[in-house]
């Protein structure tokens, strides 16, 4: 369980492959702290610690996860971080599970004053579960939704990035056309499966 409060920016070292991937991750963590077998969200993405050494970790990660993914899995691509929640953390985001949805789209980037507002495009079968003002993940990051829009390819929405957000992530680097981890609020998820249930009856 994490929050969506980036806690480092890592950088993937090296990549062994191909098929399941062994991804070694450079951090700012003190990798003493870190368990073998803990959880550690990479941009989005719920990943197990399978070895670690002063300044960097390593995890596998699935043929499966890869496809479902942003394409992030390259030699030097920085990666959003954070650990697992601990009982009595701050809840500054929202509830992430680390299981993303879906692969979304940077259909456009604008300055809005200090902050930029960024739009995303993502596919019809996402679009129930972002709401205006509702909780999104992206690339690990928690954000609220300024604004939706539906059209015939599928649905378009905004967040705004304030200086800070763009200062301590990866998000500050977004670019169009650029593909980002989504994961929509467990309640939304939660809220449509009780309804395809009720429906059945």
């Amino acid at each position: 369980m994490f929050t969506g409060i980036v806690s480092d920016v890592g950088r993937i070292e090296s990549i062994d492959g191909p098929g399941d991937l062994r991804v070694r991750i450079g951090c700012g963590y003190d990798t003493a702290t870190i368990d073998m077998g803990a959880s550690i969200a990479c941009s989005g993405v719920c990943l197990t610690v399978v070895d670690k050494g002063p300044g960097w970790f390593a995890v596998d990660v699935s043929g499966e996860t890869v496809s479902r993914t942003a394409d992030q899995w390259v030699a030097g691509r920085p990666l959003n971080l954070e650990r697992a929640l601990k009982l009595g953390d701050e809840l500054g985001g929202h509830i992430v599970t680390g299981h993303v949805d879906g692969v979304g789209t940077v259909a456009a980037t604008e300055s809005d004053r200090d902050s930029t507002r960024v739009t995303f495009a993502i596919d019809r079968a996402l679009s129930p579960f972002v709401a205006t003002k509702g909780s999104v993940t992206i690339d690990g990051v928690s954000l609220t939704v300024n604004d939706v829009a539906d059209d015939a390819t599928g649905t378009r929405f905004t967040v705004n990035l304030i200086p800070h957000t763009q200062a301590v992530t990866t998000l500050g680097t977004l670019t169009q056309g650029q593909s980002v981890n989504i994961e929509i609020d467990v309640l939304a998820r939660y809220l449509m499966r009780m309804e395809q249930v009720r429906g059945q009856r």
